[in-house]
């Protein structure tokens, strides 16, 4: 039989990471192409512990239905954490649980576009969030970055000539892929051009507590006195990919759109999740927990990119990081992109080219991003020392 699959998902494409994960359930391959956190950040123990204890004191709230907008006392802290840590939540937002952050991306897609709209997203971006756009037919507008963030004046000129501009997508912390950190000039410079042009943000933050040198900087939702800035976060990162749980704060009108949406696709996000976060993050050491992770992604980041300096260096460039789990490493012209990437896979690496993070995946490019916190230090240290020889037969 023919199949005809709508116009919205026709053309998607699938993932290019989760592709190559096909390639990564090799054991003998080692994956530098993941973003998953290190075997030894989960706090097994205390989940374990957390789980028994609501299965014995409270076991049909969490087996039972419950509200869209989330487990209430979780929303609660969560709005209280928000306001006390990140000065975020006015008189005019709310605040939505979610299936983890990526949710978001498609409820304010699903919310706030219609077809032919315009986002505009860094260049480049994570590709998980550009696929959920494309989903409702959005015209993605990629805007180049420099080394302290999105280019300001190409940022401006596409506000200015793109029709039906819906909202901004940015990540302004450890970016995932390119791993840069947006200044807090730039911040504030993103903020203005949100008023001028009566555009809105998205702030994807799922890794802004993963800093491990330099200073904090505040995030765009804690400028936001006019309703314009949508903040996604997420205890993927920081407590368990495989919960799925994340959330978003945002002016109430936007947030009620969402939940009506929300209903239509899960009706809530899983209760014993929410459960689960909402006792690690009162009942346990959090902040300690936070910490750990800080210190544990440190050492694995200082790794990385001193065998970046060893064995990649001088033909290969990177910007070194101060958070996250991803490094984009520039290969030099004469190295084709898309080559090197298929011969580090038949050499048992993997890593994700960076044409997959592009709104445009045929522009040339030259970048391919790395991830340090799922491999051993054993693991790095021979997987870098692969991609350096590769580099330099292939110069």
């Amino acid at each position: 039989m023919n199949y005809t699959f709508s116009d919205r998902v026709s053309n998607l494409k699938p993932s290019a990471i989760r592709e190559i994960f096909k390639y990564a359930a090799d054991p003998q391959v080692i994956s530098l192409s993941a973003g998953n956190p290190s075997p030894e950040a989960f706090p097994v123990k205390a989940i374990s512990e957390i789980s028994q204890k609501i299965f014995k004191e409270n076991p049909i709230a969490a087996l039972q239905y419950s509200v869209t907008e989330g487990y209430a006392p979780l929303r609660s802290h969560l709005k209280e954490y928000m306001k006390e840590k990140h000065n975020i939540g006015a008189a005019f937002d709310d605040l939505i649980v979610t299936s983890g952050a990526q949710q978001v991306m498609d409820l304010a897609a699903k919310s706030l576009c219609n077809e032919g709209d315009t986002v505009i997203c860094e260049a480049p971006s994570f590709i998980g969030s550009l696929n959920s756009f494309r989903s409702y037919n959005a015209k993605l507008c990629g805007v180049p970055m420099d080394s302290d963030g999105i280019n300001i004046e190409k940022l401006e000129n596409a506000l200015q000539t793109k029709k039906n501009v819906r909202f901004m997508y940015l990540i302004p912390n450890f970016q995932n892929p390119s791993g840069i950190t947006m200044s807090l000039e730039k911040r504030k410079a993103v903020y203005e051009l949100a008023k001028k042009y009566g555009v809105l943000i998205i702030e994807d933050n799922p890794y802004g507590d993963l800093r491990y040198s330099g200073e904090y900087i505040p995030t765009i939702k804690s400028m936001d006195t006019e309703g314009l800035v949508i903040y996604v976060g997420s205890f993927s990162k920081v407590l368990s990919p495989g919960i799925r749980v994340g959330w978003c704060v945002a002016p109430q009108q936007i947030i009620s759109k969402m939940v009506v949406c929300k209903q239509g696709q899960d009706v809530h996000t899983n209760i014993w999740s929410q459960m689960v976060a909402y006792e690690f993050m009162t009942k346990y050491d959090f902040d300690g927990h936070i910490t750990f992770l800080q210190n544990l992604y440190r050492k694995k980041a200082d790794l990385m990119m001193n065998l970046l300096d060893e064995h990649l260096a001088p033909q290969v460039t990177y910007n070194r990081i101060n958070g996250g789990l991803f490094i984009m490493c520039q290969l030099p012209n004469n190295i084709n992109m898309t080559d090197f990437c298929k011969q580090a896979v038949l050499r048992k690496v993997c890593v994700v080219p960076g044409n997959a993070f592009l709104t445009d995946e045929s522009q040339p490019c030259q970048l391919f991003r790395v991830n340090f916190s799922t491999p051993t230090d054993e693991q790095l240290i021979k997987g870098v020392e692969i991609l350096g020889k590769l580099a330099k037969e292939m110069c």
